[in-house]
């Protein structure tokens, strides 16, 4: 029977909205020919690769891949090509890969995962630090050193800073005359008689020398620069004088404290952290 509705165009389902009828148009062949190769496709993958959920696991698939043999079969290429590289930095001192710009930079990039994975928590992941908590490695403030062999020692062995407090040693207003003294120092300001005389008497120059800069065999800090290891303002300097460093009796002394790593990294790791952190750009000859 004709539709005289739509003459010359396919039979419309009866379904009708707004005024549109829903016709029963079959869909172009490129479609039908499109949907019929998914489905060929979808048996062929079946048949290729891993796909089909069994008790013990799925199907293998003819061709046996699988994500894990591919990650494992990029990772044995990776190795294989920097095996020469890590053979021969091996056999290098820290000084001889400096030297090498080209295993320099091999070092510090065969570092990326170690230096993540051990330091840069603490120390940053670019080694800028963390203020008034641990130390930026991009400086040349070092409290124990800064050449190869002090860094490399400082990696090994760790390291664990020590003031005492002197709250109750010396009265609020002396602690308060130190701190003005050290900030002073800091500034440029070289202070006067009066305040040496109590530097002296307290026992500062015994661990920050005559001069206020420091001693590297002590790990004390020098006083004169604008570095800071907790911080610059007048009450962070007054806490540091008056509870001290790792003090565990004492409230709020600092905690000043980085591990050893020489039972947990290979000598070989050590050295070529300590080539990382010493080429950060504060490293010292």
């Amino acid at each position: 029977m004709s539709n005289q509705n739509n003459p010359g165009q396919a039979p419309d389902t009866g379904h009708t909205w707004d005024g549109i009828r829903e016709l029963t148009n079959l869909p172009p062949k490129w479609w039908t020919i499109c949907f019929y190769l998914s489905l060929l496709w979808v048996v062929i993958y079946f048949v290729l690769y891993p796909s089909i959920p069994l008790v013990n696991g799925p199907t293998e698939g003819v061709l046996g891949w699988t994500s894990i043999k591919e990650y494992k079969a990029a990772v044995e290429k990776f190795d294989g090509q920097r095996a020469p590289y890590v053979s021969k930095l091996e056999k290098m001192s820290a000084q001889e890969i400096l030297a090498d710009q080209e295993m320099l930079n091999f070092a510090n990039s065969y570092t990326n995962a170690i230096y993540g994975d051990y330091c840069a928590a603490c120390h940053g992941s670019n080694g800028q630090g963390a203020e008034g908590r641990f130390p930026s490695l991009l400086d040349d403030d070092w409290l124990y050193g800064g050449n190869v062999d002090a860094i490399q020692e400082t990696i090994t062995y760790g390291r664990e800073g020590m003031m005492p407090a002197f709250k109750g040693e010396i009265s609020d207003a002396e602690i308060a005359k130190l701190a003005d003294f050290v900030i002073g120092l800091s500034q440029g300001n070289n202070g006067d008689a009066a305040s040496w005389a109590l530097y002296e008497e307290t026992g500062c120059g015994m661990c920050h020398a005559d001069n206020a800069k420091g001693d590297i065999d002590a790990g004390s800090a020098n006083l004169t620069d604008s570095i800071w290891r907790f911080g610059n303002s007048r009450d962070d300097v007054i806490r540091t004088i008056s509870s001290g460093v790792n003090q565990e009796d004492v409230e709020g002394s600092h905690n000043a404290i980085m591990p050893a790593f020489e039972e947990r990294l290979s000598e070989n790791d050590i050295k070529l952290l300590t080539v990382r952190v010493w080429s950060l750009g504060g490293g010292q000859q």
